[in-house]
């Protein structure tokens, strides 16, 4: 699939395929708004008589020299499956890669997340299936996104190849991807040979990932119903699961580089989580274990990188991820995970997304007490969180600003902000530009509880915002900054209720340690592989009609 900009590129990928097995099929609107989805479409619907399955590959991938072998079998092994031929080194799908890679399978189940597009291939009724689906949400969510939530939806097997078989050259984003960085395979080996495709690995429930430059984790949240990750911070991962804080900082004089740390947690989580699990250990030299973990620190630091610092930095990093994986082994030798539940909370109005993560974090935090925390009014006008201390008769009260990111709504003022920009819709300041906003980031806001509950302050009534109040203006420009770089327009409409909080004394010894771009990206990250799971396919307000790229 490709643009008439890119028709020489795609003509070669096809000739190079044994005769006739690939096809150049074109955007059929050329000159309107760039929409991958739009020409997807096009490629899906172009499905031959009597084929079984349909592979489709944009104009910019590289393939391995086993690549069709490797497809054909991997069709043989799984005819019902969708099969993802490439996964980008900073994404959930890519951790899932690396685990596996770990464990020696060649095929990785698909996480949550945007299932990968760029080479892909679909038994025909759902390529078929796909096509209808996709015509009528034109203008909304990018392909990729579309693709997991039609898979997810009818219960067809993903999987993503490992190694890849394909790699990204980055030509240039027609479709507005440039400003990520360079977009490189979690694991391509030029010569993979062809191998045992049955050898799978599914199941994972921790997938720690360096993005964005933070180390990161989602974590399969247990329990009956849909499936669902809660989305944290790796060390806070760690740190819950009882490894050592020392063990939690690269060894070192002085503190280590913040590409170093991110590098080490991922890694650190890695060999934990393997170990843990019984997943084996790779044979010596294996070449998909080692490039898989070369790629975690030049993936983390994409997105804010040259080309040429990260070529820099890859030897480096790839030095400390393999000792910190190494000690993640270690630590995990022996050990009995540690209890998470935490008998002296009560929680009420938690049973949601956002009670979810704001009970993770504080079972991870493992602070002493017996108490009960109510969020029943989190969500109302008052926005406050109610906290009964045990043999303490008055509760505490606070009285909390704008909160956003993972478990939040899409509905609020500024969920729908991102949500605006996740869709490439141009971000809506509502009413007053100029007015006055207190955001606020869920592991703040329960780092704040944990105060209060470590702390016993003399005040009762306190107020949890962020250090500095920003106009809805600015706040919309930090949007676009973290989260996609889209037009910012005014609305005549009414303002959408920005909540001031009174201003009293707040926790002693608590400052909110967040900062806007980190928890905004994350809040869109939340949003576009969880939230549109739990919403309907239409956005908060409005339509639009633009279809954009992936998501952060």
């Amino acid at each position: 699939m490709t643009h008439p900009r890119r028709r020489e590129a795609a003509e070669k990928l096809a000739l190079s395929a044994p005769s006739g097995l690939l096809r150049v099929v074109m955007d059929p609107d050329p000159t309107g708004t760039p929409s991958v989805l739009r020409t997807a479409l096009a490629a899906w619907s172009a499905i031959e008589d009597g084929a079984t399955h349909q592979l489709v590959i944009q104009d910019d991938m590289v393939l391995s020299e086993s690549f069709y072998d490797r497809v054909r079998s991997a069709i043989e092994a799984r005819p019902d499956a969708a099969l993802a031929l490439f996964a980008l080194w900073d994404s959930r799908n890519g951790a899932a890669v690396r685990m596996a890679a770990m464990a020696g399978a060649r095929w990785v189940g698909a996480v949550n997340e945007y299932f990968p597009c760029v080479a892909i291939v679909l038994p025909r009724r759902h390529a078929e299936g796909f096509a209808a689906y996709g015509r009528r949400r034109l203008g909304g969510w990018p392909d990729d996104i579309l693709m997991h939530r039609y898979l997810r939806d009818r219960g067809v097997p993903r999987y993503v190849a490992v190694p890849n078989l394909t790699e990204h050259e980055d030509r240039g984003s027609i479709s507005g991807n440039a400003f990520r960085g360079p977009r490189r395979s979690v694991c391509f080996l030029p010569k993979d040979a062809l191998a045992e495709e049955t050898r799978t690995l599914t199941g994972l429930t921790v997938l720690p990932f360096f993005k964005h430059g933070v180390a990161q984790c989602a974590v399969r949240a247990p329990g009956p119903g849909p499936e669902h990750w809660l989305h944290m911070d790796t060390h806070q991962y760690l740190e819950g699961a009882g490894l050592p804080k020392s063990l939690l900082d690269p060894p070192g004089a002085g503190p280590a580089a913040p590409d170093v740390k991110a590098t080490w947690l991922t890694a650190l989580a890695m060999g934990y989580e393997a170990t843990r699990t019984g997943l084996a250990t790779p044979p010596p030299g294996d070449e998909a274990y080692a490039e898989a973990l070369a790629t975690i620190g030049p993936g983390g630091i994409s997105n804010s990188a040259t080309e040429e610092h990260i070529a820099q930095r890859r030897e480096p990093l790839a030095e400390v991820a393999r000792r910190a994986l190494e000690a993640g082994r270690e630590a995990a030798t022996g050990r009995r995970p540690r209890p998470r539940e935490r008998s002296g909370l009560v929680w009420r109005g938690a049973a949601n997304p956002l009670g979810e993560h704001l009970a993770r974090r504080l079972a991870d935090r493992r602070e002493p007490a017996d108490a009960v925390i109510d969020l029943t009014r989190l969500h109302s006008a008052e926005r406050k969180v109610t906290i009964h201390r045990q043999g303490d008769p008055t509760p505490y009260t606070l009285s909390v600003g704008e909160i956003y990111g993972p478990g939040c709504s899409p509905r609020t003022p500024i969920g729908r902000m991102v949500w605006d920009a996740l869709r490439s819709h141009p971000i809506t300041v509502e009413g007053d530009p100029g007015a006055e906003t207190h955001p606020l980031y869920v592991h703040d806001l329960a780092d704040a509880i944990a105060t209060v509950l470590r702390t016993r302050p003399d005040d009762h009534t306190l107020t949890v915002t962020s250090e500095e109040a920003c106009t809805a203006a600015e706040l919309a420009r930090a949007v676009h900054d973290a989260v996609r770089p889209v037009p910012i327009r005014a609305s005549p409409q009414a303002a959408p209720g920005w909540h001031t909080p009174p201003d009293h004394a707040r926790p002693p010894g608590w400052t909110p340690a967040t900062g806007r771009a980190r928890g905004l990206h994350a809040f869109a990250q939340w949003l576009a592989y969880e939230g549109i799971l739990l919403d309907s396919d239409e956005p908060p307000h409005g339509g639009g009609s633009r279809s954009g790229p992936t998501p952060p």
